[in-house]
C-alpha cells in the first residue's frame, strides 16, 4: 500500500481510532460525559477526514475496496447519523442506570462496519463489514437488560442476523467455487455479458442466497418479520440507528452489488427485485394501519419505504444511483427525527412509544410535537419536506424507465401512508380529556438532543427547497 492507499482510507482508520479511544477511556475512568464527548469528537473527525479521502478518489485499495464519490457520499452519510444518533441518545442514556459507556463504544464500531460496508467491491470485505455491524447491533438491541422486550428483541435478532450471515456465506461459497473469485466486479460483468442466462446452477444459487441475505438486512418482504419486534423491543436511540445507519450501509451495498448489472436483461433477477418492491409497499402500509404501538407502525412503515427504494433502484444506470442516494437520505433524515423525538420523551423505566403518549404533546411539548409533525410529513411525502421531494424522483425515475405497475403501486400506497402518519398527528393535537393522568413522567428534555432534531429539521426543509443543490452532490 502506498500513501494515497492510506489516505483513502482514512476515515476508517480513524473510526477503529475512534473506538480504541473509547474503550482506553472506559477502562482508565468512567464518565458519561467524557465518553460521549470523545466519540463525538472522534466522529467529527472521521468527518472531517473525509475530505482529505475525497482528493485522491476514486481509488481501489487493495481488493477489497473501493473509495469513490459513491463510497465518499454514503460514509459521510453514515457519519453524520451516527453524531446525531450519538446526541439523541446521550439524555436517553443519562435517564437509565447501569453502565452507560459501552453504548458509545458498540455504537461507535457498528458505524465502522457500515463504512466498511459501503466502499466493499469484495465479498470478503463484505462479509467482514456485515458482521461488525451485526454483532455490535445484537448487543445495542438488548442493551437495556432490565426490560423483557429488550431482551427477546436482541435474541430474536442474534437468531434471525445468524441465518442471514449463513445464507450470505454459503451464497458466497458457491459463488466461489464457481468462478473461483469474490470480486463483485468479475462477477456483475460475467452475470451481464449472459445477460442472466446459460449461467451455472452453481453460480445462480450463490447469487440468490446473496439476495436472501440482503434482503434480510434491508427487511423487504418475505423477509420482514424480524423488524416490529427489534423496533420496538431495542432502545429508542438504537432502534433510529438501525433504521438509519444499518440500512443505509446496505442500501449503498445493494447498488454497489447489483447496479452494475442490468437488471432488464435479466428478467428472473428483476422480476426477484420488482416482487419484493410490490410485496413491501403493499404489506409494508396495510400492516402499519393495523397498529397501536409507534414504534411497530414506524418498523412497518420503513419496509415500505425499502420497497419505494427498489422501484429506484430497479431503474438502473447512473439515474438509479442518484435517485437510490437521494431517497435514502431524506429517509434518514425522517426515521432518525422520529425516533430522535421518542428518544427525548421516553423515561427510564419505558419508552413513549403508545399512541396514548403523544396525545396533547402539541400543549406540553409544541416543539416536540412540530419537529414530530414535520418527520411525518417527510415520511408521507408531503410538499415542502425531503420526503416529497424523494418519491417525486423515485416515481419520476420510473416513469423514465415505463416502470408502470411499480409506479402505480408506489402512488396508492403513499396515499394509504399517509392515513396512519395523520392519525399519530391529529392525537397530538387533541387535548387530553380533564384529569387524565400523564402517561410518562415529564422531563426537560436534554440540549444536546435537542440540537440533534434542530440539525435534522433543517436538513428536512432544505433537501425539500432546495433539492437541485442536493441532486449536484449525488450526481
Amino acid at each position: 500500500m502506498q500513501t494515497p492507499d492510506f489516505i483513502a482510507i482514512s476515515p476508517i482508520i480513524m473510526l477503529a481510532g475512534t473506538a480504541a479511544a473509547v474503550m482506553l477511556l472506559i477502562a482508565l475512568r468512567r464518565n458519561h460525559g467524557a465518553t460521549a464527548a470523545l466519540t463525538t469528537t472522534g466522529l467529527a473527525a472521521s468527518l472531517a477526514v473525509l475530505l482529505i479521502a475525497a482528493r485522491v478518489a476514486p481509488r481501489q485499495v487493495t481488493p477489497l475496496f473501493t473509495i469513490d464519490p459513491f463510497a465518499i457520499f454514503f460514509t459521510g452519510l453514515i457519519l453524520g447519523a451516527t453524531i446525531v444518533s450519538v446526541l439523541l441518545a446521550y439524555g436517553y442514556m443519562e435517564r437509565l442506570s447501569g453502565l452507560q459507556e459501552e453504548f458509545y463504544l458498540l455504537l461507535v464500531v457498528a458505524a465502522l462496519g457500515s463504512v466498511v460496508l459501503v466502499a466493499s467491491r469484495h465479498f470478503a470485505s463484505f462479509f467482514l463489514g456485515l458482521e461488525i455491524l451485526s454483532v455490535s447491533l445484537y448487543a445495542l438491541v438488548a442493551y437495556t437488560r432490565s426490560r423483557v422486550f429488550s431482551i427477546e428483541a436482541g435474541i430474536k435478532y442474534l437468531v434471525l442476523a445468524a441465518v442471514s450471515s449463513a445464507f450470505m456465506l454459503y451464497g458466497t461459497a458457491l459463488i466461489y467455487a464457481d468462478q473461483g473469485s469474490l470480486d463483485f466486479v468479475r462477477i456483475a460483468e460475467l452475470i451481464q455479458k449472459f445477460h442472466g442466462n446459460d449461467l451455472s446452477m452453481t453460480l445462480l444459487a450463490g447469487t440468490g442466497l446473496v439476495i436472501v441475505a440482503v434482503g434480510f438486512k434491508l427487511a423487504v418482504v418475505p423477509f420482514h418479520m424480524w423488524t416490529p419486534d427489534i423496533y420496538q423491543g431495542a432502545p429508542a436511540p438504537v432502534t433510529g440507528f438501525v433504521a438509519s445507519v444499518s440500512k443505509g450501509a446496505m442500501a449503498a451495498l445493494l447498488v454497489r452489488l447489483f447496479a452494475p448489472i442490468d437488471l432488464h436483461h435479466c428478467a428472473a433477477m428483476f422480476g426477484i427485485f420488482a416482487g419484493f418492491a410490490v410485496a413491501s409497499m403493499l404489506a409494508g402500509n396495510l400492516l402499519a394501519l393495523m397498529q397501536a404501538n409507534v414504534k411497530r407502525m414506524l418498523a412497518y412503515s420503513s419496509i415500505a419505504h425499502m420497497g419505494y427504494l427498489l422501484v429506484a433502484f430497479l431503474v438502473g444506470g447512473r439515474f438509479a444511483v442518484s435517485a437510490v442516494a437521494f431517497y435514502i437520505t431524506a429517509y434518514c433524515i425522517g426515521i432518525l427525527g422520529c425516533f430522535g423525538v421518542i428518544s427525548l420523551l421516553s423515561d427510564k423505566d419505558r419508552d413513549a412509544d403508545s399512541m396514548e403518549d403523544f396525545r396533547g404533546l402539541f400543549f406540553t411539548r409544541p416543539w416536540l410535537a412540530a419537529v414530530f409533525t414535520a418527520m411525518l410529513f417527510s415520511l408521507a411525502g408531503i410538499p415542502m419536506t425531503a420526503g416529497f421531494i424523494a418519491k417525486f424522483y423515485v416515481a419520476a425515475a420510473g416513469i423514465k424507465d415505463a416502470l408502470w405497475l411499480l409506479v402505480i403501486v408506489l402512488v396508492l400506497t403513499s396515499g394509504v401512508g399517509l392515513f396512519y402518519y395523520l392519525r399519530v398527528i391529529i392525537i397530538m393535537y387533541e387535548r387530553k380529556p380533564a384529569g387524565a393522568p400523564a402517561p410518562l413522567s415529564l422531563h426537560v428534555p436534554d440540549a444536546p438532543g435537542n440540537i440533534a432534531l434542530a440539525f435534522l429539521l433543517i436538513c428536512l426543509l432544505w433537501l425539500g427547497i432546495v433539492p437541485p443543490a442536493f441532486l449536484l452532490l449525488s450526481a
